[in-house]
């Protein structure tokens, strides 16, 4: 799993290198396997310059070249051959100097002192594409007259920089499958570890500002197999304009590895990479008969999803259909005629609580990994969908535009508490091999939003969030406060404790192994089923 460290920004305050957030990261349980650095343009522009054109004369042995002396801020003047014919002298111009790599796709190519027709050339001046900003190649890329001279191009115009964590992430924690997640647990080891500063505050994004702009459209949900979906909310927008999203938002999903398809779909994925709550956007105008129904369609119906294949359902395949047909495999898969277009103008937000059970049982059926079935498979927390949905349509308001046309619809039956759990400092102790202050326990505890409900002198009666799906005993709790607190932070006692054991006899393992061991060598295979 990828993680931003740009991204971690938007919820807490991180000063820290990388290399020192790394750690921490791994120290606490996600293992980072490797950090990424990653560039909006390949080779981030190194070595280009903002320069003015003193003098242009026309070159002696050629009738298009150009002679230039070009000022990048150096002692001394460049002299560059050029041959864009809109090239003139008082131009505010980017100049790839001598060393620089600039890339054409993925070929790279060095610029390098030459002779060009017996003159000296000590770089290049570029032009849009040549640089990889733009498209164009009418001729240099001319500049504002205001552009000051010797700035970086990166600088100048303001390329993106993040450096990405690969987090090898066990599947028992689906808590921390969003950088939100990952930031909760990193402000926590921040502000609970002695060898860190802390104060760090963990800012969740506001989504106060969401409220219904009008009725005008209505889409009735039903949910007719509860059990596979507990929960189902969602909500329309309708006016939005499909187009690319802005450069924020696509240098966001392009750091960790995904592909910009377009305003609302990115934001849908925004919110899946920030909160961990997968979300589906439907073309509301799609949706037949003005209704969204959760169901099982019969065994050996056929479908055909967002790639295009046909596939055949399996009985337990829970589908998200419309009055008349499947629109999207639940949790897992978008079908091919109700996604978003370029078209869609109307839009119908699904926010739900799938079943772990069930998705797993369907990705696994039709060979689909998708990052919304990687969460769904592991547990999303049933209580997040309304903010998800929140977080989503105020996006989409800022960044394609629309109004909120309905209310909020939440289907929610039987709601899913907290879990109570209850722990006991000796126990703590004893387990950890340290003691432990009871108010650093209850501080860990709190900053991963465990609310302690009673405390009294043996120990604490705690909430545990429904976010947290491993947390369900003492022990996980334990773990919680001790990978917070810091492995390395336990010394290692000076005493060994080992428990004798003695084998009955005749030794029946010994003996299984050694039949084993006889059949195996006379041509039997041994299986373990």
């Amino acid at each position: 799993m990828k993680i931003s460290n740009n991204w971690l920004k938007n919820y807490l305050t991180l000063d820290l290198h990388p290399e020192k957030v790394s750690r921490i990261l791994t120290d606490i349980g996600l293992e980072v396997e490797s950090i990424e650095q990653f560039e909006s343009l390949k080779g981030g522009l190194q070595g280009v310059l903002i320069g003015e054109v003193i003098t242009c004369e026309k070159h002696p042995n050629s009738d298009h070249l150009s002679v230039t002396t070009v000022d990048v801020g150096w002692p001394e003047y460049l002299h560059i051959v050029c041959g864009a014919e809109n090239i003139a002298a008082g131009q505010k111009v980017p100049v790839a100097t001598i060393g620089t790599t600039l890339y054409s796709g993925n070929e790279p190519f060095e610029i390098k002192k030459s002779k060009i027709r017996g003159e000296l050339s000590e770089g290049m001046i570029c032009a849009e594409d040549e640089l990889g900003i733009g498209t164009s190649h009418d001729g240099i890329m001319v500049l504002d007259p205001s552009s000051k001279v010797g700035t970086s191009a990166k600088e100048f115009f303001g390329l993106y920089e993040d450096a990405v964590y690969e987090i090898g992430l066990t599947p028992n924690r689906s808590d921390a499958t969003s950088h939100y997640g990952v930031a909760r647990d990193l402000a926590s080891a921040l502000n609970n570890r002695k060898e860190e500063k802390g104060g760090v505050s963990l800012n969740l994004p506001d989504v106060s500002a969401f409220k219904t702009d009008n009725h005008d459209l209505q889409i009735e949900v039903i949910v007719e197999s509860p059990e596979a979906c507990p929960r189902y909310s969602g909500v329309t927008i309708k006016g939005v304009k499909i187009a690319p999203s802005p450069e924020w938002l696509q240098n966001h999903l392009k750091a960790i590895g995904l592909r910009p398809i377009n305003n609302v779909v990115d934001v849908t994925n925004f919110v899946l990479m920030e909160l961990g709550q997968p979300l589906h956007a439907f073309d509301a105008d799609q949706i037949k008969g003005d209704k969204v129904v959760v169901k099982k369609l019969s065994k050996g119906t056929r479908f055909v999803t967002l790639d295009e294949v046909e596939r055949e359902l399996v009985a337990d395949d829970l589908m998200i259909c419309n009055a008349e047909e499947g629109m999207c495999i639940g949790g897992v898969f978008g079908g091919i005629h109700a996604g978003v277009s370029d078209n869609t103008i109307n839009l119908f937000l699904e926010s739900a609580y799938f079943d772990p059970t069930h998705i797993r049982k369907t990705a696994k059926a039709h060979g689909l990994k998708t990052d919304a079935s990687f969460r769904f498979e592991r547990g999303t927390d049933p209580n997040a969908t309304i903010y998800a949905l929140k977080r989503a349509a105020l996006l989409i308001k800022e960044v394609a535009g629309g109004q909120i046309s309905s209310d909020i619809v939440d289907i929610y039956p039987t709601f899913i508490n907290n879990r109570e759990v209850e722990i006991n400092f000796e126990h703590v102790n004893k387990v950890i091999g340290k003691e432990i202050d009871p108010t650093i326990i209850k501080s860990i505890l709190e900053s991963l939003e465990i609310k302690v409900l009673k405390q009294h002198n043996e120990g604490m009666l705690l909430s545990i969030p429904t976010f947290k799906v491993d947390v369900t005993r003492e022990a996980d709790v334990i773990e919680e406060i001790l990978r917070i607190y810091g492995y390395n932070n336990i010394e290692i006692g000076d005493r060994l404790n080992a428990t004798l054991s003695y084998r009955p006899k005749p030794d029946t393992e010994k003996l299984r192994n050694t039949i084993a061991d006889l059949l195996a060598s006379n041509g039997y295979s041994e299986i373990m089923t």
